[in-house]
């Protein structure tokens, strides 16, 4: 939302303090959350971020063994079906019911441009790394674009070098991969070829929110139909600039924050 274009989000909170909390939150953010529903008996769970810069920041997840937005069951395929991006994730394919709906919610979309899949491995929501690769490969045919660090690229593709898992990514149906190489930069493959770009540096403070500024700044890259080098690039410095803050949602930068920072490497 804050890099000019509004964001619905089709997910659930529990009916409780904190999940009402987040809903006056994403309002703030300007977010829509006319598809964000209550879900009884599954509170909103917390969850603490440990922070060990530069690069290790690792997520506990307090006290539950599922979350209410795992538990939607449906998605509106013709809100699906309009949209002029989606974005599901790896975690929404974790267990049913969600497996099923961000499954038929793809369906539902046939692989219109823009459908994007994060790659966001996270252990404690599988049973076996096997079934997370077997779901993961089932939904790659299924989008058009896929993002993932080299741990999460290598569960999707059995490859660890970044051009092998992009390839194999690409040969998997994906029209645009996306491989985020940490300290070495991001590589990204279309049907023009490899693009890396180096990384922008920072002083590391929490890595929390980083991905996710990644990601909003790559959709709306991706919406205006900018060159791959050019939305890898500004992807980049939009996530580094929330790694460099303790904060997460509040530090998400501006397209004109972003935009100055590159011209000033320029």
């Amino acid at each position: 939302a804050r890099h000019g274009r509004r964001a619905a989000l089709v997910s659930g909170v529990g009916d409780d303090p904190f999940g009402r909390f987040l809903r006056r939150r994403l309002g703030e953010f300007g977010v829509d959350d006319t598809l964000v529903r209550e879900v009884a008996g599954h509170p909103t769970p917390v969850t603490f971020c440990a922070m060990f810069p530069p690069d290790d920041f690792p997520l506990y997840f307090y006290g539950r063994d599922t979350a209410p937005d795992l538990e939607i069951a449906d998605i509106d395929p013709e809100v699906v079906r309009g949209a002029d991006l989606v974005w599901v994730t790896l975690t929404g394919l974790s267990r049913q019911p969600s497996r099923g709906a961000t499954l038929d919610a793809l369906a539902a979309r046939d692989r219109k441009r823009f459908t994007v899949l994060d790659l966001d491995w996270r252990p404690m929501f599988w049973r076996s790394q096997a079934a997370a690769e077997r779901a993961v490969r089932k939904a790659l045919g299924r989008v058009d674009v896929a993002v993932g660090n080299i741990d999460e690229c290598e569960v999707a593709t059995g490859e660890r070098d970044p051009r092998a898992a992009a390839e194999e990514m690409r040969r998997a149906g994906v029209r645009t991969a996306v491989v985020k190489m940490g300290p070495a930069g991001v590589l990204g493959l279309d049907e023009d070829g490899f693009v890396e770009v180096p990384p922008y540096p920072v002083d590391v403070l929490n890595g929390l929110g980083a991905g996710d500024a990644f990601g909003g700044a790559l959709c709306h890259g991706l919406l205006a139909g900018w060159p791959l080098e050019r939305i890898l690039r500004f992807a980049n410095v939009a996530g580094a600039l929330v790694a460099s803050q303790i904060a997460c949602s509040d530090a998400m930068p501006t397209t004109a924050e972003v935009e100055s920072r590159l011209a000033a490497r320029s």
